[in-house]
């Protein structure tokens, strides 16, 4: 059945190389590693669906860099830790949410949050376009891979900073090093000179995604300033960007 809509699919190799010729990130992938993500972003497009949020218009080449920039952090997993939901929705720019709104927690918000992204348990990503061009940068910001991120920590016990561990990796490593990794983070921000995103700090879930932007976009660094939470995410997203 994929294959089928695979076929139907009106992507060129040539579209979706102009679409993502932006993104650093994607020049890592060469020879049958880049096929294999050109394959990866057409099976997510045939498995998502894309939605304007407002009226704005969101264009094939804007659907295929999204798609690219979500496949990265499965290319070692596989689609299927994307599983359960189905939309991204995509604004121009940030975003308010309404007021008085539930989040998936249950938690009702009086007043609305200005947003670049958001990802909702069993429910929809949603992402500022304006944001997703900022990604690529020395900052290693990256709003998709921030959400993607929150959608692969949520198949265990929610966003909580602790995803699904393969086989071979020891839970209690992992715990310990993002531990280490948050203090290090808070003595760094104390002192002026945060090595990435202090808004890690907001939550374990919200560090997890910070270190996941990071790990792909400006990996050298965070292996220099993180070894051993690099290598953790080394472990667990079956990639080593920095090599």
């Amino acid at each position: 059945m994929e294959d089928r809509k695979l076929a139907r699919l009106p992507v060129t190799r040539a579209q979706w190389e102009n679409a993502i010729a932006g993104w650093p990130v994607a020049a890592r992938y060469q020879g049958a590693d880049r096929e294999r993500l050109f394959d990866l972003t057409r099976r997510f497009l045939v498995r998502k669906e894309f939605a304007a949020g407002g009226e704005f218009t969101v264009t094939d080449d804007m659907q295929l860099l999204i798609a690219t920039m979500a496949v990265v952090p499965v290319f070692g997993l596989g689609l299927d830790w994307y599983d359960g939901w189905y939309t991204l929705i995509v604004y121009e720019d940030t975003f308010v949410t309404p007021d008085n709104e539930m989040d998936e927690f249950g938690i009702v918000h009086d007043a609305g949050r200005e947003l670049a992204g958001e990802a909702w348990l069993q429910g929809p990503v949603i992402l500022s376009w304006g944001d997703v061009l900022e990604s690529g940068g020395e900052d290693g910001y990256n709003v998709v891979l921030h959400e993607l991120a929150h959608k692969l920590d949520m198949r265990r016990e929610g966003p909580n900073g602790a995803p699904p561990l393969h086989a071979g990796m020891d839970p209690q490593r992992w715990h310990d090093v993002f531990t280490e990794a948050w203090q290090a983070l808070e003595r760094a921000e104390q002192g002026g000179e945060p090595f990435i995103d202090p808004y890690a700090l907001e939550d374990p879930g919200e560090f997890f995604a910070v270190a996941t932007e990071s790990f792909f976009e400006s990996p050298a660094h965070l292996r220099q300033v993180l070894p051993a939470l690099y290598e953790q995410l080394s472990l667990f997203y079956r990639q080593d960007p920095a090599a």
